[in-house]
C-alpha cells in the first residue's frame, strides 16, 4: 500500500484523518468483518419518495458529498480483500 504525502490531499482541516484511513492496515479477520459491516456498500440516503404508489420525489446519492468517502470506501474495499485472500471467506454477505 503507498502511503500518500500531505500534497496528494491538499490543505484541508481533514488531511490528518484522511492520512490515517489511508494507512490503516487490516490484520484482524473481527476488524475487517465489524468495517465491512459498518461501512455500506451503497449509499444509505438514496429515496424515492411515493405517494399511492407514484414516485413524487427522488433523492440522489449524497455519499459523494461526504470528504472521507474514497477512504471509507477504500478501508471496506482492503477489508474485503483481505477476508477472500487471506482468510480465504465467502465476502458475498459483505456485497
Amino acid at each position: 500500500m503507498s502511503v500518500l504525502n500531505q500534497s496528494s490531499f491538499g490543505n484541508s482541516p481533514l488531511s490528518p484523518v484522511r492520512q490515517w484511513l489511508e494507512a490503516i492496515e487490516i490484520h484482524n479477520p473481527k476488524v475487517a468483518r465489524f468495517l465491512c459491516k459498518l461501512i455500506p456498500a451503497q449509499c444509505p440516503f438514496e429515496r424515492d419518495i411515493k405517494l399511492f404508489e407514484r414516485t413524487v420525489a427522488h433523492i440522489p446519492p449524497l455519499c459523494k458529498l461526504n470528504p472521507l468517502y474514497e477512504q471509507l470506501i477504500g478501508l471496506r474495499f482492503r477489508s474485503l480483500c483481505y477476508l477472500a485472500d487471506e482468510c480465504g471467506e465467502d465476502i458475498a454477505a459483505y456485497l
